[in-house]
């Protein structure tokens, strides 16, 4: 089986690693989940056992978690750390804004409060992921599983007085079986193709009995590290105007990261 990455898989490889260059030792990082995360997760664990880097790492997902152990990565909880140096996570969409929508692999809860709770966070995604406007992919909107139905009822009528081209809703679907997120609750994904304001819906749409949070990170992200198929790595930093596209190398390594969302 051949082990040569596809276009994408090599501009998410390329964003992740870059972005492990902004880890430093005694640092506590946020460790996202989804398919680009796990590269960088992959990285720090090989710092860590390569070049002694000493770092704490606080997962967003169980998952991340896992993986986490498993390449030697010391874990914590954000209850014992306390506060972030930083957080690397992906996204599914960002717009010029540094505005994400986050989600596809159901843990955006976990990395909202996380990254929310860290000094800057960095965002690794293939260019793909960069919109003129967000909504093109599904808005996830994580809710408590009492009564769901009426909370996406109360959703979808929101949704009429928004600037949205769409008011598609669907229960997100693990199988034949709701798919129940870390924290035991249900996502339903709006199916909005355009958000013409994202912070009034994200406001909107947490005002909402039975809405725990939803996918909009607005003012969260700091930097984004935008891996591009020939190669090329792009920083973006909200304070720095100009963007810096780098040449990116190394070797190929096999892709083993299968997994949906980021």
């Amino acid at each position: 089986m051949s082990t040569e990455l596809s276009p994408i898989d090599r501009a998410k490889r390329n964003a992740a690693l870059r972005s492990c260059d902004f880890v430093e030792d005694g640092m506590k990082v946020g460790l996202g989940t989804g398919s680009t995360a796990a590269w960088m997760v992959r990285r720090l664990g090989e710092r860590v056992r390569d070049e002694g880097l000493q770092i704490t790492g606080v997962p967003t997902s169980t998952r991340t978690g896992d993986l986490a152990r498993e390449v030697g990565i010391p874990v914590s909880t954000l209850e014992d750390v306390g506060w972030l140096d930083l957080t690397i996570d992906g996204a599914d969409e960002f717009d010029s804004e540094f505005n994400l929508i986050k989600g596809g692999g159901g843990a955006h809860l976990q990395e909202k409060i996380v990254a929310t709770a860290s000094d800057r966070m960095i965002v690794i995604a293939d260019a793909a992921k960069d919109v003129k406007a967000l909504g093109a992919f599904p808005l996830p909107v994580e809710t408590i599983k009492f009564g769901w139905k009426c909370t996406r009822a109360l959703i979808e009528e929101a949704l009429s007085g928004m600037d949205v081209l769409g008011r598609e809703t669907s229960l997100r679907m693990a199988g034949d079986q709701p798919f129940v997120s870390d924290e035991g609750n249900f996502i339903l994904d709006l199916h909005l193709r355009r958000i013409g304001d994202a912070r009034q819906l994200s406001l909107v749409l947490n005002q909402i009995p039975g809405v725990v949070e939803n996918g909009l990170f607005i003012d969260i992200c700091d930097v984004l590290v935008i891996g591009h198929g020939n190669g090329a790595v792009e920083i973006r930093d909200i304070e720095r105007q100009a963007p810096g596209l780098e040449a990116a190398d190394g070797a190929e390594p096999e892709n083993i990261f299968a997994d949906t969302g980021e």
